[in-house]
């Protein structure tokens, strides 16, 4: 029987919109009285075994990024239960945790320490790393000097390379060149063939059928279908048909 490796149980998230900085900052102090709100999840549930490769869809503002930020840590649940076995990397903001100050090849080290590894086994992936990350002579120096396409080449570089259990994508990033775009596929490809667990988050109907058997359709916060890819997006594709034809009328 298959392992779940990630499980929501009846998960939901509000989110409070703030006028401004100032009257979040408010908050903080003073709760505020009828706020307007955002129900980013809804009574969310679904298992997710481990080796599946699982695409996400949805329009924007669906509750994809919270989900994901869920996943990986960075947001918690008002009301429900998440359980995550492994340990998670995501390309998501592939430059946080970076030092600007420090160079390309001390970052590898300090994202690795970030990401609860040890010293030991970065050292043994520190090559393969920079050699993905294709930054000549860059790696030894200051982040700083570098252009926004070679900082998110390293934090790409690092988190697939460091062989997660878990490994969390959103196919909108922008890494680089043609090539160096394809090569990031091929990697995820492969991370996928070798039975790592993959969420892999895009807009992009073909690009979800070649990555993921299966797929969940979020609308609104909440999952209106989950199941085989072909089929979620048929779903998907004419849910967004019938929603242009009811503005048209």
């Amino acid at each position: 029987m298959a392992e779940p490796i990630i499980t929501f149980k009846n998960v939901s998230k509000t989110y409070i919109l703030y006028k401004n900085d100032q009257a979040r900052f408010k908050a903080l102090f003073i709760k505020p009285k009828n706020p307007k709100t955002n129900k980013a999840l809804n009574n969310v549930s679904f298992t997710i075994n481990k080796g599946e490769s699982v695409g996400i869809v949805g329009d924007n503002g669906a509750g994809k990024s919270t989900l994901l930020k869920m996943i990986t840590g960075v947001a918690f649940p008002d009301e429900g239960d998440i359980v995550v076995n492994g340990q998670v990397a995501a390309l998501l903001e592939l430059t946080a945790g970076f030092s600007m100050q420090m160079t390309g090849r001390e970052n590898i080290y300090l994202k690795g320490y970030i990401l609860g590894l040890k010293d030991s086994y970065i050292k043994t992936i520190e090559e393969k790393i920079i050699e993905f990350a294709e930054l000549g002579d860059y790696i030894d120096q200051p982040v700083r000097t570098y252009s926004s396409g070679m900082k998110m080449r390293l934090g790409f570089a690092i988190n697939v390379n460091i062989e997660p259990d878990i490994l969390v994508v959103d196919e909108a990033l922008s890494v680089g060149d043609a090539t160096f775009k394809k090569k990031c596929k091929n990697k995820i490809k492969e991370i996928i063939e070798n039975g790592v667990t993959v969420l892999y988050v895009s807009h992009n109907a073909s690009s979800v059928k070649e990555m993921c058997e299966r797929s969940i359709y979020l609308k609104k916060g909440t999952i209106i279908h989950d199941g085989p890819t072909e089929e979620t997006l048929k779903v998907y594709e004419e849910n967004k048909a019938a929603e242009k034809a009811k503005k048209k009328k």
